[in-house]
């Protein structure tokens, strides 16, 4: 076989393996019924929020978990931040004993959101009255600007859930909360389309948590090996315990420390399970430079977690469907990478041998027009089809051809992780270990003032 043959051998592989995934995902997303809830006092509930200068959204995240969860206590991890988010903290745990400000120092801090984590968890263990039931302690991680759903505790707390013994940790849907900003609508000329393209990536980050990854979540419900997400991640404390037995504390150096802990716990023998049916929001981010560096941290990460594939096919507690749906999560980057190159070079190759062999490239179109809609069927449409997909799911009231519209801009959008996965394998082949804290999309409104000011 020719390398030209084992090329497109490979490329027929990695096609029908991709489109098998994508309809394997749509039919359990699409057929999935509604969890029960269950009775929240049945646990106690500690809310983690790691900080690192959020003094811009930390103050409503704090008004929003205390008001909706009385019972929760709430630690703030300070990361060393340079503005007042520490301040507001203490100012709010001075009037309130349910919320706790854990601060750290550099050097010490700064070192990773896993760190940070690690340091809640700690101060947690020192907190707690000995002889506590510590497998009905729920942990749950919120971003700063996370802001939860009423019902979250409720269904955290049902038999699919923590009501199970062997349930160790629960990931919430993940919406954005940020697409009706004001500040993405009106302006003139450029600004105009900035706006207009800053809505247009929140709307595909929005797609894309609640239709492509919520469809990946719901077939991992049945392959039990459901991902943890860095926001809206609930875990039982002594699932957390047996990690930090094993592996010296739960959260460790990944970049995708969440996803990396969902495998520690599996390989501790938990389940980890999707709950769909509540959410956590959180800002989108409307800027292409914020968005591919954040995309490009959770690639890499991911890449960092491919390390744990000998452990996951060892483990006894992954099955071995379980254990191929997490091994292909964990080298898409990688295949991602080969399909940058495979791509192109077989296209841009059956091109020329058809012009050559027809006599001209209009000759050959002429005569191989099927490819055009092979090419729609197998790269536009497995993407595109979301955005019908999320108008059902989602706007229902909005027009078909919208949502077919939202699809096509779906397709375009996940250009972007070509781009990301390309950053993220120079990072990796480099040595690069750094975590780039993403920047809120108000942040530098709010230093503006406090100069003014």
């Amino acid at each position: 076989m020719s390398v030209l043959e084992s090329a497109q051998a490979l490329a027929f592989v990695l096609l029908v393996v991709f489109l098998s995934y994508i309809l394997v995902i749509l039919v359990p997303f699409l057929r999935r019924k509604p969890d029960p809830e269950g009775d929240p006092s049945a646990f106690s509930w500690h809310v983690f929020v790691p900080c690192r200068d959020e003094e811009v959204v930390i103050g409503k995240t704090l008004e929003l978990l205390r008001g909706k969860f009385p019972g929760a206590h709430v630690w703030v991890v300070d990361d060393d931040s340079d503005d007042d988010t520490a301040a507001l903290v203490e100012a709010a745990a001075d009037r309130d004993s349910m919320v706790h400000l854990v601060r750290r120092r550099r050097p010490l801090a700064r070192t990773g959101k896993g760190d940070a984590l690690n340091a809640a968890y700690r101060t947690l263990d020192r907190w707690l009255p000995p002889g506590v039931d510590r497998s009905s302690v729920i942990v749950l991680v919120v971003d700063a600007d996370g802001h939860l759903a009423d019902n979250a505790f409720r269904q955290a707390a049902g038999p699919l859930a923590f009501g199970d013994p062997e349930v160790g940790a629960a990931q919430t849907a993940v919406w954005m909360s940020n697409l009706d900003d004001p500040d993405l609508v009106g302006g003139r000329g450029r600004d105009r389309i900035k706006r207009a393209f800053g809505r247009y990536l929140v709307l595909m980050q929005d797609m894309e948590f609640r239709t492509t990854i919520a469809a990946m979540q719901s077939l991992r419900r049945h392959t039990l090996t459901v991902g943890l997400g860095g926001n809206g991640q609930f875990t039982r404390l002594s699932a957390l315990d047996v990690i930090a037995r094993t592996s010296g504390q739960p959260w460790h150096g990944a970049l995708l420390e969440d996803y990396e802990l969902a495998i520690h716990i599996m390989l501790g023998g938990y389940k980890t399970v999707y709950m769909h049916d509540t959410h956590v929001a959180q800002e989108a981010l409307p800027d292409v430079r914020r968005l591919l560096t954040q995309r490009t941290r959770w690639c890499h990460g991911g890449m960092q977690c491919s390390t744990y594939l000998k452990r996951i096919f060892e483990s006894p507690y992954f099955s071995n469907v379980g254990a191929i749906e997490s091994s292909y999560f964990l080298i898409q980057p990688f295949i991602q990478i080969i399909g940058l190159v495979l791509w192109p070079t077989l296209f841009v190759t059956m091109v020329a041998q058809g012009s050559l062999t027809m006599g001209s490239f209009q000759a050959w179109i002429t005569e191989a027009w099927y490819i055009i809609p092979l090419i729609f069927a197998t790269g536009v449409l497995p993407f595109a089809l979301w955005g019908v997909v999320y108008r059902r799911q989602v706007t229902p009231e909005k027009n078909f051809l919208l949502g077919v519209g939202w699809g096509l801009g779906y397709w375009i959008y996940m250009y972007q992780n070509y781009v990301t996965v390309l950053r993220a394998t120079y990072r990796l082949i480099t040595g690069r270990q750094g975590w780039a804290k993403t920047r809120r999309n108000h942040e530098n409104d709010a230093n503006l003032l406090a100069k003014e000011a």
